[in-house]
């Protein structure tokens, strides 16, 4: 059972965490300091080499999560803080997976043909959507520590 809660918090860390330092010190920075092409350019290849995690993270997650509500009397039994984590990583899933197959896929489009006006318009979308996440993200870890106090 800590083998299966130590793979939940790493998939917890590499998900919400990458989107924290995406999103309030990487973003910020590129948009300071490097001109369009560049920093649509940066983002594609940051995605390209982030977004694997998340698959991973996503799969360690559900795994970790489902096993551990299994070993601790199912899902019948689970405290309703656990059903509404479940149900907001859920919802954070499809949001990555809507994020990847649209968005991003737009973006690295758009920056092989040098669209840099397509490319910022996918950036744009994929930046409100990572912010939707990783503010639902946080709550979940919220949700997590104080429901387990009442549980």
């Amino acid at each position: 059972m800590r083998l299966a809660l130590l793979l939940h918090l790493l998939g917890v860390v590499v998900w919400v965490g990458g989107m924290f330092f995406a999103y309030m010190a990487l973003r910020p920075a590129a948009a300071q300091l490097l001109q369009p092409p560049q920093r649509l350019t940066l983002w594609a290849g940051t995605f390209k080499r982030f977004f694997p995690w998340v698959w991973v993270s996503v799969g360690l997650i559900f795994a970790s999560g489902t096993y551990l509500i299994l070993t601790t009397g199912g899902f019948g039994a689970a405290p309703l803080y656990v059903d509404g984590m479940l149900l907001v990583g859920l919802v954070m899933a499809v949001i990555f997976l809507r994020i990847v197959f649209f968005p991003y896929r737009d973006l690295t489009r758009a920056v092989e043909g040098s669209d840099w006006q397509a490319a910022g318009a996918a950036l744009a979308q994929i930046r409100t959507l990572v912010g939707v996440n990783l503010i639902l993200g946080m709550l979940n870890i919220a949700v997590a520590m104080v429901g387990g106090l009442f549980a």
